[in-house]
């Protein structure tokens, strides 16, 4: 028998849960459930008596098993509810068929569906299912990333906007008419068949590289990562190279998440301060790690012609195979970048092939370009923008400029470690200035 635990502990304790385990149980209540707000209402429910029944009880030693059966009990209990209710009242409900009886401890909790098949059979993974699940071609591109961050992958609402460069109150209202279009239409919640995987790949691949970026470098908090966000999409990356060995791009993302998390370990100080590029230790880097992404990116190249995710990689891949951040092939980089905008025409890829074409043919003509993409209006209220710009000022000696740019990138910045690196660069004006001066 459990011991009790107090207060502080069960609510860390669900704290943690809601933070590492609500995309699977949400996953596993949905195949229960058959819909998405029934499924969402009866998570939160068990996240909310998780923290009395922990307190009393002592907490579980799997709390992710103990949710999803809290989750799948309140969601068995409103269908009975909901078919006793159109049972009672058939001359004002218009007919419908009725969910089958579900069995709480059976392997198959969900109702049957004659036009399914058998998940466990296609996509081995519970929440990588329900990402395929959420990315229906009934729903645009745009809310089926929104959608799918916000409940399958379970980031704020917020951090779904920084992500996909909308301002909070839109990507609140996407997700809601995502949902209403759902009900509204009907759109039957399981798994498709494996003929119709590839037509959902693109959002999926999608969905897994934002989750990652958004554990790369969190969109808030006090943390420079969210190493449970990184290590969910690596998993998810190799499920789904996995699942779809032959396709070009599965491999160019997994190789892509590989490269970009070798470097983990470097990018803050032991004091947590954030370390630029040039600043880290490559001898600490993962070199397993690259080795497994540099084979993925030959293989996808063989394979054909290579999409945004295999070309992101190549450039990670430069970026790492340099001895050292000086002897980096920038022009190569440059070159790889153009390819990449004409993939994937993106003021984000602009705004970071800026970077190496800094190196490659100095900084004012790369500002020149940086300039432009703030004139266009589409990354108002990114905040690398701001940094890129202050970063080329200061190489420029225009001190005045950059500290303005330098705040205003500080203003648009949840991170704290983001944060602390720019108020540092911030200090370190005074010395630029009279160094230029002299």
């Amino acid at each position: 028998m459990r011991a009790a635990a107090d207060a502080a502990d069960a609510g860390r304790a669900v704290a943690d849960a809601h933070r590492r385990e609500w995309a699977f149980v949400l996953a596993a209540t949905v195949r229960v459930a058959r819909d998405l707000d029934l499924a969402e209402e009866c998570v939160q429910e068990a996240y909310a008596a998780a923290l009395s029944a922990w307190e009393r009880d002592g907490i579980p030693r799997s709390p992710a098993a103990w949710l999803t059966t809290a989750a799948r009990r309140r969601a068995v209990d409103a269908i009975r509810r909901e078919r006793t209710f159109r049972s009672k009242l058939p001359l004002l409900v218009e007919p419908e068929s009725t969910v089958d009886e579900l069995a709480l401890d059976g392997p198959d909790e969900q109702a049957v569906d004659e036009q399914a098949v058998d998940p466990e059979d296609v996509v081995p993974d519970e929440r990588l299912r329900l990402i395929f699940t959420c990315c229906h071609p009934a729903l645009a591109q745009e809310a089926q990333l929104a959608l799918t961050l916000r409940l399958v992958c379970g980031l704020r609402t917020a951090d779904v906007a920084k992500a996909l460069l909308v301002p909070e109150p839109t990507m609140a209202a996407r997700i809601t008419r995502a949902k209403r279009k759902i009900a509204a239409a009907r759109i039957p919640w399981r798994l498709p068949r494996a003929a119709e995987l590839p037509n959902r790949l693109t959002a999926v691949l999608g969905v897994i590289h934002l989750l990652f970026t958004a554990g790369h470098t969190a969109p808030s908090g006090p943390e420079l990562m969210r190493t449970d966000l990184t290590d969910r999409s690596l998993h998810l990356a190799r499920t789904l190279r996995d699942l779809m060995p032959d396709e070009p791009e599965v491999r160019g993302l997994l190789a892509l998440l590989l490269v970009t998390d070798a470097r983990r370990a470097t990018r803050t100080s032991s004091e947590g301060r954030l370390l630029r590029l040039a600043e880290q230790d490559r001898s600490l880097w993962d070199r397993t790690a690259l080795t497994e992404a540099r084979e993925l990116i030959v293989a996808g190249l063989r394979g054909g012609r290579a999409g945004r995710y295999l070309v992101q990689a190549a450039i990670a891949s430069l970026y790492a195979e340099a001895p050292t951040y000086a002897a980096t092939d920038w022009p190569q980089i440059v070159a790889l970048y153009d390819r990449l905008l004409s993939l994937w025409p993106s003021p984000v890829v602009a705004l970071n092939r800026t970077v190496p074409l800094s190196m490659a043919q100095g900084a004012a003509v790369a500002l020149v370009q940086v300039e432009a993409l703030e004139q266009d209006g589409r990354l108002s209220g990114y905040q690398y923008l701001p940094a890129v710009k202050a970063e080329l000022l200061r190489r420029l000696g225009r001190m005045d400029e950059a500290g303005v740019a330098y705040r205003q990138a500080l203003e648009l910045t949840g991170n704290e470690a983001e944060r602390a690196y720019l108020i540092g660069r911030l200090a370190e004006r005074e010395t630029w200035s009279e160094r230029w001066s002299e």
